[in-house]
């Protein structure tokens, strides 16, 4: 069973703050956080915290790996933040070495284009 916990976990932890830090922000109880291992949180509640971190509801239920909220700006500036944002299939981050690979042939297909 997926943990809408372990989502919010996740996102404070990128984000540098700590669950009582969300909670306290949203105006819910560190408790009422931690039944969100157990249960899923009524719609308005999943919005808020949804709205909090910036991702989609769905990215927040797993049923996607994607956070961007479609319609929202979910055009990337540039490449180097596709990169930063890009998983391997496996959902692992990716490593430097494939992030150098990345840029290489992007930077080689981009360069084809222009001659």
């Amino acid at each position: 069973m997926f943990s809408t916990l372990e989502k919010i976990k996740e996102l404070a932890q990128k984000q540098g703050i700590s669950l009582q830090k969300v909670a306290k922000d949203l105006g819910y109880s560190i408790n009422y956080l931690y039944t969100l291992k157990e249960k899923t949180p009524k719609s308005d509640r999943l919005q808020q915290i949804a709205d909090y971190f910036n991702v989609s509801t769905d990215y927040l239920l797993g049923r996607t790996n994607n956070p961007t909220i479609a319609g929202r700006g979910s055009e990337p500036d540039d490449i180097d933040e596709i990169i930063e944002n890009a998983m391997m299939f496996d959902g692992k981050p990716l490593t430097d070495d494939d992030k150098r690979a990345i840029r290489g042939i992007i930077a080689g297909y981009m360069s084809s284009k222009e001659n």
